[in-house]
């Protein structure tokens, strides 16, 4: 068995309060008031994450994004987030379309969606701003085809 290994399988030894040490020990701060299981796993991701590396930069946004749809407390988040095709984009990414003789450009970034020095929380907020009617921003912009599904979709259907 590895190290991390004999870690993880120590914590079902370990009482209470040593586990609340332990959480203090790893976090810097002291344990939330939760069960001894949520501190459990609280502890162990934090041993896995240290030990394996954290989450995909991806990984991350998309559960900012979904936080902040669950109207969890996430104070701490610079902005608003992309919507979730949008959240498939790598930051940094340009969106570009013609539309009405002038060509319009959203960037993609770590904090959602850029478009005229504005952050905003969808594309199709975005299309409704050059168009003035309601359209599909994924659509608007080529990311998806009337009567399609996006690739990724289509693996949960």
């Amino acid at each position: 068995m590895s190290r991390l290994d004999d870690k993880l399988a120590g914590l079902a030894t370990l009482s209470p309060a040593q586990l609340r040490a332990e959480w203090q020990r790893l976090y810097r701060v002291p344990a939330p008031r939760v069960s001894v299981d949520m501190l459990v796993r609280g502890i162990a991701w934090q041993l896995q994450e240290r030990a394996l590396g954290g989450l995909a930069p991806a990984a991350t946004r998309e559960l900012k994004r979904l936080a902040m749809r669950a109207g969890d407390d996430t104070s701490s988040l610079a902005a608003k987030p992309a919507s979730t095709v949008a959240a498939d984009l790598r930051p940094g990414t340009t969106l570009m379309r013609s539309w009405g003789d002038r060509n319009w450009s959203v960037l993609i970034t770590e904090n959602g969606l850029v478009f005229e020095g504005r952050q905003y929380e969808s594309l199709s907020k975005i299309a409704r701003e050059i168009t003035g009617a309601h359209w599909s921003g994924p659509r608007f912009f080529g990311l998806k085809t009337a009567g399609t599904k996006r690739v990724k979709d289509l693996a949960h259907a």
